[in-house]
């Protein structure tokens, strides 16, 4: 059975996801605000819940239709063939959202798709009532600029809990944008990598699956598992081809430094729940007292912000001193810092080679990309 699938996106990620989705061999690739559309056969779900390390989460998209009045949204969503997802005992909720939409109440909108989700299955169970209580189906009916979109969630907890992570700092750093992050520099797993303010070891971590190519969603669960029409030989293969396609054997040099010696004991035990505990190394130090003899390396800090009042003072000074002291101990690596500061590249003493912007949960920052120089033919 073909469908169509919608994997969600942080605001400025969505050509990263849209890459993810082409290199896993899925074409129809449609870009939009936030999400990325494609279409492919059921193991899709499997493969991309399992693969995808920018995405949110990757829904079932059952419709989408125009509707201006509550009987619209009503009849429509009853004529959709709901029993070919569903099972009699499933668990379906609905959430929902209206942006820009006539129909603006979410509830009264959930309401009425509820509704007529029951009614699509009382005809075809031949039943009036529901137990509710099997495998989960949460439909989301979302409205924008009177256009409704109707999809079943298949990933449950957010893609960006991959389950290594059971204790972390006060503000981490999501493990999709940290995964991102990596993504858009030049880095590969034959080149060293620092990340100077590690907090919870989310960066050296991705680092490290990305490395080994080992699937991000390789150490948890995903709803869609309990669903009877993908069934769980086509789960089981997905997770085979994760095993095959690992190289655990790659060497990896990936060092993470934090001055919060708490941060470090963070790190290390959440390197150790991803399986990496004896292939990364964390210090405690302060980003002045970083020295390495590597060269060719690939740094990406994500550093204090300076935004509460007081720290602002503190944090510029650290990225002037920064400034100066990669210009002489890191004068061959490619530099990427994540920050919301504006003044970073004169405070850092140096125009970035190119700055994208990201969000880092609702906070608007900059990404200050600074290349380094190409390293010489016999040492690449």
């Amino acid at each position: 059975m073909a469908v169509t699938l919608i994997a969600t996106a942080t605001m400025g990620l969505e050509a990263l996801v849209a890459r993810e989705v082409k290199d896993l061999g899925y074409e129809n690739v449609k870009v939009e605000n936030g999400k990325v559309e494609f279409t492919a056969d059921e193991s899709a779900i499997c493969r991309s819940n399992l693969w995808l390390r920018t995405a949110d989460r990757v829904k079932l998209k059952i419709a989408e239709f125009e509707a201006f009045t509550f009987d619209e949204l009503f009849e429509k969503t009853k004529a959709l063939p709901w029993a070919d997802f569903i099972p009699e005992n499933a668990e379906f909720p609905v959430i929902g959202r209206s942006v820009k939409s006539k129909l603006f109440s979410v509830s009264d909108c959930q309401a009425i798709v509820k509704k007529a989700v029951v009614e699509s299955l009382k005809k075809k169970y031949k039943t009036n009532w529901f137990s509710e209580d099997g495998p989960l189906y949460r439909i989301e009916v979302a409205l924008h600029k009177d256009v409704a979109t109707l999809t079943i969630d298949t990933s449950g907890t957010g893609l960006h809990k991959r389950g290594y992570r059971y204790l972390h700092n006060e503000a981490p750093l999501k493990e999709t944008l940290a995964a991102a992050l990596i993504m858009l520099t030049n880095w590969n797993a034959d080149k060293p990598f620092i990340d100077p303010f590690c907090g919870s070891g989310t960066l050296p971590i991705e680092a490290a699956m990305i490395g080994q190519n080992i699937a991000p969603g390789f150490n948890r669960d995903f709803v869609a598992e309990q669903w009877g029409f993908i069934g769980k030989a086509k789960w089981d293969k997905a997770r085979e081809e994760i095993e095959d396609v690992a190289n655990y054997d790659q060497p990896l040099s990936i060092f993470g430094t934090d001055i919060d010696h708490r941060m470090i004991e963070l790190a290390k035990n959440n390197a150790t729940e991803a399986g990496f505990g004896d292939l990364l190394t964390f210090k405690q130090m302060q980003v002045t007292d970083l020295r390495t003899k590597q060269e060719y390396g690939v740094l990406v800090g994500n550093p204090p912000y300076g935004e509460r009042l007081g720290e602002r003072e503190e944090v510029e000074q650290m990225y002037k001193k920064m400034g100066e002291l990669f210009k002489e101990e890191l004068a061959t690596w490619s530099i990427y810092i994540l920050t919301s500061n504006e003044k970073f590249e004169t405070l850092y003493g140096k125009p970035a080679s190119k700055r994208r912007k990201l969000y880092n949960g609702n906070l608007k920052t900059d990404y200050y990309q600074f290349f380094g120089p190409r390293p010489p033919k016999n040492e690449a």
